[in-house]
């Protein structure tokens, strides 16, 4: 990856695993408050591994008319960027409280470095997965039932930056109820769907997929605690 080696710092990340489910409002003030510390020098950099009861968020650029199903799940309004998207049981959630100012101040980079992080999780479970232009967010090619191979996303990108701070993060869908999309767009994409590990027939669970995270995250910004 281009660059990748600013975001490199050898003071290590606190690693936090919620051992339950985390309400989305609860986990947004933890976030704001620590981004506070770091930002003023009273806290350390950190990575939140975590799950969410079953809701939609709406990103900062998200449109009214991509929430379908507005009944079926609590919505919540967030500073991350993007459009709407779901999370829930199955789906690992890593927030990312990071110090850019000591990871060279570039969030193209940033964005690209976790990115590159969803990309190397997968490859360990044996999945090909990357990028694709002009669509945030992690993908797959996979059948789609008919002898055709279609594309879909496995892996959603949303961050904030606030005084060189960053927080939010990624999500992977280990075996979260995929109906569940129905109720929204995507990321505000309608033409291709959403799949998930269990969806692409790989049997594993949220530890073994964050123990993956966590040394592939060791590799590209460095050491944990």
């Amino acid at each position: 990856m281009k660059n990748a080696a600013i975001l490199f710092s050898k003071i290590p990340v606190q690693w936090q695993s919620a051992d339950s489910s985390v309400l989305y409002l609860d986990a947004v003030s933890v976030m704001e408050k620590r981004v506070a510390g770091i930002a003023s020098g009273e806290a350390s950099e950190m990575a939140w591994i975590l799950q969410h009861p079953a809701l939609y968020t709406a990103g900062t650029s998200a449109n009214a008319a991509d929430l379908i199903d507005p009944d079926r799940l609590p919505v919540f309004k967030t500073g991350r960027g993007g459009q709407y998207t779901y999370h829930g049981p199955g789906q690992l959630v890593g927030y990312f409280m990071l110090d850019l100012k000591q990871r060279g101040r570039d969030v193209r980079c940033f964005v690209a470095g976790l990115e590159q992080l969803v990309i190397d999780t997968l490859a360990d479970f044996g999945v090909r997965a990357d990028r694709r232009a002009g669509r945030i967010g992690v993908w797959v090619e996979m059948p789609d039932g008919q002898g055709n191979i279609k594309e879909a996303k496995i892996a959603a990108l949303g961050v904030r930056v606030r005084k060189w701070v960053s927080y939010h993060g990624i999500s992977i869908n280990i075996n979260p109820d995929l109906s569940h999309y129905g109720g929204i767009v995507p990321c505000g994409i309608s033409e291709h769907g959403v799949t998930s590990l269990a969806e692409l027939g790989i049997d594993t669970n949220i530890g073994k997929v964050e123990a993956a995270l966590k040394k592939n995250f060791e590799k590209i910004f460095g050491p944990t605690g």
